[in-house]
C-alpha cells in the first residue's frame, strides 16, 4: 500500500487486472437539475423533480440551485448544518439507497451529487471549488462552484454557475464563463483544471437572453409551442456561432417554454410593470474532451504531442466515454419561485477503467456496545493512505459522508497487520447501545472519497443497557447524542 505523501494517486493508473477485461461497454444513467430557487424555502415534495416515478432509476443525481436563502442568520446556521434544501434532497434520496457523495455552496449557489451505494467506492478523487464573479469578482452572489471526480477512473467535471443578468450583458456572460473556467484548478495530478476532465457539465442559470424578437411575437411562439422560432435569436445559440469555448459545448434542443419570468405561484410570465421578456436563462451543456490528433497526423512544423497528451489519447481510445442524453425539459408544476426548474436526463456509456474497490473490509465477529469490536479490512489496489484515513460506521440507508454513528482513525488504532489483512480496533464506548443494520465504510484522506464499504451487518442491541433499565427513549437518545458528535463535512 502506498505511504502518507505518496504523489502517485491510483486515480491515474487502471486497476492491475483491468486489461485482462473484456471491451464491454456499460450504461449510467445521469439525472441532472438546474433551478434558480429565488431564495424561497424548499417544496414539500420533489418527486416530480427527480422522477422518482420513472421506471428507470438513475445511478447519479446532480442537482444545482441559484439564489439559495443566504440571508445572514441562515447562512450562518448552513455553515453549521445542511442548509434546508440539501435536507429535503438527503432524506428523499436517502431511502431509495443513494448518498450524498459530494457538495459545494457559496452563498447562494449549491451544487449536491448523490449516487447509488454500489458506484461509491468507484467514485474517487473528489474535489471541489468556487469562483466568485459579482461585484468586483469579491462577492460571491455570482460565479461557479464546481464538484470534480474521477467514475469508475474517468474523469468528470459539474460546473455550476449564476451569470450576469439583464439583456444587454450577454458579452459579460460570456468573460466571466471564461474567468470561470481559467482560474478554477484541482489538487488532482491528471486534471488539473476544467478543460483537463474528459467530460465537462456546464450548467445553472447562465441568463441569456432572446434578442430582436419583440414581447407579442416572443409570446405567441411561447403559446403556439413554435420554440424552434425563437432559437436563432437565443443569445447563447449566437454567440457559439463566434467563440471557439463555446463551441466546444453541445446541448439538446430548446422544446420547452423559456424559464424565466413568471410571477410567483403562477405559470403566468411576468405581468408587473416592467413585463420581462421570457428567456431560456437556465441551462445544461456538455462537453466531451476533443480527440487529439495522433503523431502522424500532426504538421511536421508542430511540436507535436507531449507525453501527457499521448496518454490521454491512448487512454480515450482502449476506454471510451459516450453521452447521450434522453430528455431536456423544464418542469413546469413548481411554481415557489420565477424561474422553473430544468432536467437533463443523460446515458453515459464507458467501458470500466477501475473494476476493483481499493479496500475490502469487514466485521470480525459479532458486534455491540457490550464488547470492543474489530474491523478487518485488505487492500485491494495500491492507493495513497494517510494517518487520516478513517472507517466509518454507518446505518444502513445512511444519507451522506458524514452521517455515520461513530468513526475510527485507521492508522492510531490499528491492533494488528500483516501484508494481507489489517486490524483496526473500535471502542465499545463508541458503538450505539441500541444497534442496528449498519455497513462499515473506509474513507480515503488523499481520495477525499469512502474506497471501500462492507456487507451489511448486524450491531446487536446492547444487554448491559437493556439489564441496567435503560428505557427504548433513552436508548434512542444515546443514539442521537452518537450521531451528532463530530462530523466530517
Amino acid at each position: 500500500m502506498m505511504e502518507e505523501n505518496e504523489e502517485q494517486s491510483e486515480a491515474q493508473q487502471p486497476d492491475l487486472n483491468s486489461r485482462n477485461d473484456s471491451s464491454q461497454e456499460d450504461s449510467f444513467r445521469l439525472h441532472m437539475v438546474t433551478w434558480n430557487v429565488a431564495t424561497a424555502n424548499p417544496p414539500d415534495d420533489v418527486t416530480l423533480l427527480l422522477h422518482l416515478n420513472s421506471p428507470i432509476s438513475p445511478d447519479l443525481f446532480v442537482i444545482s440551485l441559484q439564489e439559495v436563502y443566504s440571508g445572514p442568520v441562515r447562512f450562518m446556521s448552513d455553515t453549521l448544518f445542511d442548509d434546508p434544501w440539501s435536507q429535503l434532497f438527503m432524506t428523499t434520496l436517502a431511502p431509495k439507497n443513494y448518498i450524498k457523495v459530494s457538495s459545494i455552496r457559496m452563498q447562494g449557489l449549491l451544487l449536491l451529487f448523490f449516487s447509488k451505494l454500489e458506484h461509491v467506492p468507484f467514485i474517487r478523487d473528489i474535489r471541489a471549488t468556487y469562483t466568485r464573479t459579482g461585484m468586483f469578482r469579491y462577492w460571491g452572489n455570482k460565479g461557479g462552484v464546481s464538484v470534480r471526480l474521477s467514475f469508475y477512473g474517468h474523469m468528470l467535471c459539474f460546473l455550476n454557475c449564476h451569470l450576469a443578468a439583464h439583456m444587454d450583458n450577454a458579452s459579460e456572460r460570456v468573460d466571466e464563463f471564461e474567468y470561470i473556467v481559467g482560474t478554477q484548478t484541482y489538487d488532482c495530478k491528471k486534471a488539473q483544471t476544467v478543460f483537463d476532465h474528459r467530460l465537462v457539465f456546464w450548467f445553472g442559470d447562465l441568463n441569456f437572453r432572446i434578442q430582436d424578437h419583440g414581447m407579442h411575437f416572443v409570446r405567441t411562439c411561447i403559446n403556439n409551442q413554435t420554440y424552434e422560432l425563437l432559437w436563432s435569436k437565443d443569445q447563447l445559440t449566437m454567440l457559439k456561432t463566434k467563440e471557439q469555448m463555446l463551441q466546444e459545448f453541445e446541448e439538446g434542443p430548446l422544446d420547452f417554454p423559456p424559464t424565466y419570468k413568471f410571477d410567483l405561484n403562477s405559470d403566468t410570465y411576468d405581468s408587473s410593470r416592467k413585463q420581462r421578456k421570457p428567456a431560456w436563462t437556465d441551462r445544461i451543456l456538455w462537453r466531451l474532451r476533443p480527440t487529439a490528433l495522433p503523431p502522424e497526423e500532426q504538421d511536421e512544423s508542430d511540436v507535436g504531442l507531449d507525453v501527457r497528451e499521448l496518454k490521454k489519447l491512448e487512454e480515450d481510445e482502449e476506454y471510451p466515454l459516450k453521452v447521450r442524453q434522453e430528455l431536456y425539459t423544464s418542469q413546469m408544476e413548481y411554481s415557489i419561485s420565477d424561474h422553473k426548474p430544468v432536467i437533463g436526463i443523460f446515458t453515459l456509456v464507458l467501458r470500466k477503467i477501475h473494476t476493483t474497490p481499493l479496500v475490502r473490509l469487514q466485521p470480525e465477529g459479532d458486534w455491540s456496545a457490550d464488547i470492543d469490536s474489530i474491523v478487518l479490512y485488505s487492500p485491494l489496489q495500491p492507493f495513497p493512505s494517510s494517518t487520516w484515513d478513517w472507517i466509518g460506521l454507518y446505518k444502513v440507508g445512511f444519507s451522506s459522508v458524514s452521517d455515520y454513528l461513530t468513526y475510527t482513525w485507521v492508522k492510531d488504532d490499528e491492533v494488528a497487520f500483516n501484508e494481507e489483512v489489517m486490524q483496526v480496533y473500535v471502542d465499545k464506548e463508541e458503538i450505539p447501545v441500541q444497534g442496528g443494520e449498519c455497513v462499515l465504510c473506509y474513507f480515503c484522506s488523499a481520495l477525499q472519497s469512502i474506497i471501500g464499504i462492507s456487507e451489511a451487518f448486524r450491531v446487536h442491541e446492547s444487554k448491559v443497557a437493556l439489564e441496567e433499565g435503560l428505557m427504548h427513549e433513552k436508548i434512542n437518545g444515546l443514539n442521537k447524542a452518537v450521531a451528532s458528535g463530530d462530523s466530517w463535512d
